[in-house]
């Protein structure tokens, strides 16, 4: 196991302790589950798509939920009282599993869908517009401006 020291990243940044927080948890990464696989791809500027593998899960079977930065994905597969078969070899795994994800700010579930064994969330980042950059206009000649915030 590797040990990164963060500790000249503190002094050197202001407003990033979530994100030390977050990188320091994540040195026990060999701890981590592997099971169900899953994909993160980016699909626009502020888009993105979280695909999981669930291969014999249906809708039924699977839950998605939003609680405050973290996205949870549980599946826990229910035995059917109409499918009454001796499994002989399974190679397919059916165990339940609990996959979380750590959401930045203002990134919101826009969809979820179940197609060919894979389940798909989609993403979206939404920047509120305090937090969209903002030209802010320099005085001279000791003139001091006052900066008028536009209605869109």
């Amino acid at each position: 196991m590797r040990q990164f020291d963060l500790a000249p990243l503190y002094r050197n940044t202001v407003g990033f302790d979530r994100l030390f927080s977050m990188l320091d948890q994540m040195v026990g990464v060999d701890a981590a589950p592997s099971y169900p696989p899953y994909n993160i791809e980016r699909t626009g500027e502020n888009a993105y798509r979280i695909s999981i593998a669930v291969a014999g899960f249906t809708d039924r079977d699977l839950t998605v939920e939003v609680k405050e930065n973290a996205l949870s994905v549980r599946g826990e597969r229910k035995p059917s009282e109409e499918r009454k078969v001796d499994v002989l070899h399974q190679g397919i795994a059916a165990r339940s599993f609990d996959r979380r994800f750590q959401l930045a700010d203002g990134v919101q579930v826009v969809g979820a869908a179940l197609e060919h064994g894979l389940l798909h969330l989609d993403l979206v980042r939404e920047i509120p517009e305090a937090k969209k950059p903002k030209l802010i206009p320099i005085s001279s000649n000791g003139a001091q401006q006052t900066i008028e915030a536009k209605a869109a």
